[in-house]
């Protein structure tokens, strides 16, 4: 008797399997239902991942590891288990280069484009496909190399002030400065490319160092998260209403409040997910979980970036607000399954992260218990210990913690909100 072919059951994850017990339980729960099983795999990239480092997962997880930059690598750790997996993923933007050198290894599971990952990894390369594929979802822009009287001339010219200076390829909110003349202007890129450069080495990154120059958008930021089949059909989460630490009085641009649902009108979220789906087609993504955020002006939604991942914080927020689970979601997207998207509204989630006021070492936390004591609290993570160093997120620092606020009512929460702005201090 010839036996029965094994069906793909590996759902491999890229450098990190973030929750492992609780995707397994998903996973198990949703097999259960459709009858199927899955397994998981971890494949590390041993540039990025030192193994001293890597966290250590349940002993049936199946394990690989190489040098990301050797294809020929790659592919002999695959091959043991290529005709078993089903899937791959990375939840991580901080893994997704990683996530572009393994796609061209898997070449028979629906993946992104190596290419589309790196055009969305890219700033600068992400606003040259928004501006070609409709110049008005994007702002305007400009791309610089470096801090001659020639360049500041151009970007005077071209994009105008105030503005925003981004770099190209890095993570989160790092080094990202508004400029309201052109001293301020010249000043920032002197001091971002020698950061830039710095981080380059230390990443032994070859390409040249690069800046987004673009115009700072006045208006409501708000993100969402959505599945994108093979085909480009998005199917989109609810809106989440942003606010930086801008807003707040600092002089930078972390994501301080998040709130769900972002109570907009039908009509305008419809509008954003109009112009959110012409970002994820510009770029050419595709059987991936995407977080784009955007801008609301005047004039209309525009589209300030998008992350081929998981959106900070979305998996809780989704799940207490709607039911809806995110990261089972980002694997049907990717067997490929519909996603399971409930629209039942259960109540109303606040996400912040604090920073110092003044960099400098941590003194104390104040606050915390009453906090705890709010009938919205959900869960607060403290990320610093006394002493520790609390720099800005332009600087490249970390928040010194999260906080989780839920209630049904959502007048209650923002009262709880408000308490809790009154209360917590971070003293450095």
């Amino acid at each position: 008797m010839t036996p029965t072919k094994k069906e793909p059951d590996i759902i491999l994850f890229v450098n990190d399997i973030p929750d492992e017990e609780a995707i397994k339980k998903d996973l198990n729960d949703y097999g259960k239902k459709n009858k199927k099983s899955f397994r998981l795999a971890i494949i590390r990239d041993t540039r990025r991942v030192e193994i001293g480092e890597a966290k250590e997962y349940s002993s049936d997880v199946i394990y690989l590891s190489c040098d990301f930059s050797d294809p020929i690598k790659i592919q002999k750790a695959l091959l043991p288990y290529q005709n078993e997996i089903l899937a791959v993923t990375c939840r991580s933007e901080i893994n997704i280069d990683s996530f572009s050198k393994l796609v061209p290894n898997v070449p028979y599971l629906r993946t992104p484009t190596s290419e589309s990952l790196d055009w969305a990894i890219q700033k600068t390369m992400m606003r040259k496909r928004f501006n070609a594929y409709d110049k008005k979802i994007t702002p305007k822009f400009s791309i610089v190399k470096n801090f001659s009287k020639e360049t500041i001339k151009n970007v005077k010219e071209k994009v105008g002030f105030p503005l925003v200076v981004k770099p190209s390829g890095l993570a989160s909110s790092l080094l990202i400065s508004v400029c309201y003349y052109e001293e301020e202007l010249e000043q920032t890129l002197q001091e971002s490319f020698k950061v830039i450069r710095k981080i380059y080495k230390e990443n032994d990154r070859k390409k040249e160092p690069e800046l987004l120059v673009e115009q700072f958008m006045e208006g409501e930021m708000f993100s969402i998260d959505g599945y994108v089949t093979s085909k480009g059909k998005v199917y989109f989460c609810p809106l989440v209403k942003v606010k930086t630490g801008k807003q707040i009085g600092f002089d930078d641009f972390f994501g301080y409040q998040r709130i769900l649902p972002a109570n907009v009108s039908k009509s305008s979220s419809e509008k954003a997910q109009e112009v959110a789906k012409k970002g994820v087609h510009a770029l050419g993504l595709r059987s991936v979980t995407v977080h784009i955020e955007l801008m609301r002006l005047e004039e209309g939604w525009k589209v300030i970036e998008i992350g081929p991942r998981v959106g900070g914080y979305r998996n809780q927020m989704y799940q207490l607000s709607y039911g809806i689970n995110h990261a089972l979601n980002d694997v049907l997207i990717r067997i490929p399954q519909k996603p399971i998207i409930p629209r039942k509204l259960r109540g109303h989630t606040a996400v912040f992260l604090f920073y110092a006021k003044k960099e400098g070492r941590l003194k104390a936390i104040k606050g915390v218990k009453k906090v705890q004591e709010l009938e919205s609290f959900h869960e607060i993570k403290i990320n610093k210990k006394i002493g520790d160093q609390c720099k800005f997120a332009k600087n490249g620092g970390k928040f010194v913690c999260n906080l989780v606020l839920f209630n049904k009512d959502r007048s209650k929460l923002l009262a709880d909100i408000r308490r809790m702005e009154k209360t917590l201090k971070i003293v450095t």
